[in-house]
């Protein structure tokens, strides 16, 4: 299956956050209501460097997201680097390519952008999307850290 990927538009909101929650630990922590996903949107429309991203299938239903975060910094020669974050596919779509096709989007998104370093996430409950990910040689070479913020 070919997927087309574009830039979110607010329209699209409620269908991603569908995906969000299309998935065993999204189901617990994604809301009914939509408004805060609206507004975080909109937020993340006015920062720039901080894209929502769709794909789309035939039918015009988007079937797959993510979120790619430009970041400039110093380390690394003053490398910029594009940070890969919610990621989902339909389930209805897993193990068909479609991930791929997105890894891909990504990657050339943040080329495109001057990008020297793609990096990414991943809950570490996630076998499958590790297996994923080293497949298109991600390695995981890093520990990350959360402190949730009330």
């Amino acid at each position: 299956m070919t997927v087309r990927f574009r830039e979110a538009m607010r329209k699209d909101v409620p269908q991603v956050v569908a995906l969000l929650a299309d998935d065993v630990l999204g189901q617990g922590r994604e809301l009914a209501d939509i408004a805060p996903y609206l507004a975080a949107f909109d937020a993340m429309q006015a920062e720039g460097g901080n894209l929502l991203i769709v794909g789309e299938d035939d039918q015009r239903v988007v079937v797959a997201t993510y979120q790619l975060t430009f970041i400039s910094g110093l380390s690394l020669s003053a490398a910029r680097r594009a940070q890969v974050e919610s990621v989902r596919v339909s389930s209805a779509l897993r193990g068909q390519g479609v991930g791929e096709q997105m890894l891909q989007d990504a990657e050339s998104r943040a080329r495109a952008a001057g990008c020297r370093l793609i990096q990414l996430t991943m809950n570490k409950t996630r076998s499958d999307s590790r297996r994923f990910y080293e497949r298109l040689g991600f390695t995981a070479s890093h520990i990350g850290f959360k402190r949730y913020l009330d």
